[in-house]
């Protein structure tokens, strides 16, 4: 009779066969290794229960919102899938227990005094003498200035920063894309004064990257999280959206949204929203501009722009008729 296999070789050996294929799996793969790890605690061996995948989603998912859970069930079926054929008494999830996994939920607005708020905090941040409050107070400030994702400011380096003409190039981000980001000359200002103070501290190297720790080293997207949800602690910020806290990716949609609301204050001036989305939807990054253009109709603080340009619409098309 065949030995049984631990979970987490199993899972191991289907990770290793759809990179072979191609799959890069990155995210996915971490979250399976720890399904791997909460099936063998648990002594499991044997076909997979659904049960056990529904467990995990829930457990895993605790502090989060349904759609969580979803998008973790949804990245161990196809290994469930794949497990039934040395298992094949094994469970492949079918419908949606926890709801859609893929759906866009409303994301926390800051206002102009939240993110005042959060910029001071951080500049408070121990020690008060040391690199580590300039540091957070000029990233949290890039990604409300710029949309930045979390992954593209923490890539950036000295090279990628001119600060001379006031242009980030991001290079090779979440599809693959590099782009120019022309930036305020306030933002300028900030990522200067940043510059020399982190030279300062740390000393000039043109290999590290912009963004360090207070001993040099590369920041990581674990430790910026950490920082932000004490920081977030500290203010008692409540969700607006539709995710249990607010996120820093939030910024990115801060951003978006408050330039929307801009052009179409401006309206009058010959600035059009369709235009300006396009221009937008370069800014950030977006795969395809139906990304950019879901601020419409999925952000509440945007509904309103969509139902004055309808009213105008109808309005005229009844001029017209009349």
């Amino acid at each position: 009779m065949r030995a049984r296999t631990p979970m987490q070789s199993a899972v191991e050996r289907y990770l290793d066969e759809r990179r072979r294929l191609g799959f890069e799996l990155r995210i996915a793969g971490h979250q399976l290794l720890q399904f791997a790890r909460y099936a063998d605690a648990r002594g499991h061996r044997g076909p997979l229960t659904l049960d056990l995948q529904l467990n995990w989603a829930r457990e895993h998912g605790q502090r989060s919102a349904p759609i969580s859970c979803a998008r973790r069930l949804e990245i161990v079926r196809p290994f469930a899938a794949y497990y039934r054929q040395f298992e094949p008494q094994s469970t492949v999830p079918d419908g949606t227990p926890f709801g859609r996994a893929h759906r866009r939920l409303a994301p926390h607005i800051y206002t102009e005094q939240e993110i005042a708020d959060l910029l001071a905090e951080a500049g408070r941040l121990a020690p008060s003498a040391g690199l580590r409050p300039t540091t957070y107070r000029t990233l949290f400030g890039l990604f409300a200035a710029t949309g930045l994702r979390l992954s593209e400011a923490l890539c950036l380096r000295d090279r990628d920063v001119d600060l001379s003409s006031g242009v980030l190039t991001v290079r090779q981000t979440k599809f693959k894309k590099s782009r120019c980001v022309p930036v305020h000359p306030t933002t300028v200002t900030a990522l200067r004064n940043y510059h020399g103070a982190r030279d300062g501290a740390v000393g000039r190297d043109p290999d590290r990257p912009f963004f360090v720790s207070p001993v040099g080293r590369a920041l990581t997207t674990q430790t910026v999280h950490r920082v932000f949800a004490q920081l977030r602690t500290r203010l008692g910020w409540v969700a607006r959206g539709g995710h249990p806290r607010p996120r820093i990716h939030d910024l990115r949609h801060t951003f978006a949204v408050r330039r929307v609301q801009l052009w179409h204050q401006h309206a009058q001036r010959g600035v059009t929203i369709d235009h300006g989305m396009l221009w937008l939807s370069t800014y950030l990054g977006h795969a395809t501009i139906s990304d950019t253009y879901w601020y419409l109709t999925g952000v509440p603080e945007l509904l309103a722009i969509v139902g004055q340009t309808f009213e105008r619409f109808a309005g005229g098309a009844e001029g017209a008729d009349a």
